[in-house]
């Protein structure tokens, strides 16, 4: 079941004839920071995970690494959530690279981008920043003459702490308040490279947004900035930010928006999407997807708290249900898949 938080969009997702659904990956060394993110087996894996993550979403197997991204508990990819929702639709699945280290080896579109920095010091150049909008821009723009609605996801390792840093930079309270793919959300860790970040802040938005934000937020801004039609974000909290960026440059556009995400994101009591979703003025609506009948204890762990979104796992289920799937057809689906993975590791 989909449900509604903010706003009404489902209708505009039931409605619509013609959509893809495009992956952004990116990396910045904030996860290099110990402890700020599972996204990934070790840190310096993390740079990995955006493009195994969008070579298994096309592929259905990983080439830069040998098996799928994994948490340090062993926690597969939220990839395989979209991978197995998508199954149900008949989509086009593009890959962004807005500037991932690691580059997929699988056909992607390259927008000029560059792997962000530590925000701490700076995440990007200006001339950067404005090449990744820019670009993006004209890319959703093209878009535009064939689709009616967009559907963008996410990979990015350590985008929660990055997306907090641009909130809060770009005037909202948004410290605390963005999610983790673990269940206990490393809170001080993260706050203290955000005020870290915050400092020498520059006072417009560009130099902001340079210093503080990802390439994956700027270039999915760009890109639902030049599309003309409606766009659904699927993520979780980072998608706030990239909400929160749209806005900074086009406040009437939020009007076409409404970030798609899982249950387990509006239900967390470690951070409030329902918080900045109000703040930056976006609609929200999520999957009620319920994993505690999967056979897999891999699976069966996102009821505990464990991944919860990533890759537009939640926006993609969204997209199953709308094309007639349920709750039991995408676990009986995600199931099949991470057993398929297991038979394929042994």
């Amino acid at each position: 079941m989909i449900k509604e938080v903010l706003g009404s969009f489902i209708a505009n997702l039931k409605t619509a004839k013609n959509y893809p659904f495009i992956l952004v990956i990116a990396t910045t060394d904030v996860s290099l920071i110990p402890g700020i993110t599972v996204a990934g087996a070790s840190p310096e894996l993390t740079h990995f995970t955006p493009a195994a993550d969008a070579e298994f979403l096309v592929l259905g197997k990983c080439k830069v690494i040998n098996t799928v991204p994994i948490t340090p508990d062993g926690i597969p990819t939220p990839a395989l959530v979209t991978r197995a929702s998508l199954s149900f639709t008949k989509v086009t699945k593009l890959v962004v690279n807005a500037g991932s280290k690691i580059l997929p080896k699988i056909p992607f579109i390259d927008i000029g981008g560059k792997p962000g920095g530590d925000i701490r010091k700076y995440s990007l150049d200006l001339e950067t920043t404005e090449r990744i909008i820019e670009n993006s821009t004209l890319l959703g723009e093209e878009l535009s003459n064939t689709y009616d609605l967009l559907v963008i996801g996410e990979s990015i390792p350590a985008g929660t702490t990055t997306a907090m840093a641009v909130l809060q930079g770009l005037g909202y309270n948004a410290i605390d308040k963005v999610s983790s793919a673990s269940p206990t959300n490393p809170k001080e860790l993260k706050r203290k490279v955000v005020l870290d970040a915050l400092k020498n802040l520059p006072s417009n938005t560009l130099g902001k947004i340079a210093k503080l934000a990802d390439p994956m937020l700027i270039s999915v801004a760009g890109i639902s900035l030049g599309f003309k039609g409606k766009i659904l974000l699927a993520g979780g909290t980072q998608m706030t930010a990239a909400a929160a960026i749209i806005k900074e440059f086009n406040k009437e556009k939020l009007k076409d928006i409404a970030i798609g995400t899982t249950k387990w994101i509006v239900k967390d009591k470690c951070s409030d999407i329902i918080s900045l979703a109000k703040q930056v003025g976006v609609s929200l609506i999520y999957a009620d997807l319920d994993f505690s009948i999967s056979k897999h204890k891999g699976i069966r762990v996102y009821e505990e708290g464990y991944v919860k979104e990533g890759v537009g796992a939640g926006g993609a289920s969204i997209l199953a249900m709308i094309n007639g799937a349920n709750n039991e057809d995408i676990v009986r689906k995600v199931d099949d898949m991470y057993s398929e993975l297991l038979i394929s590791k042994n």
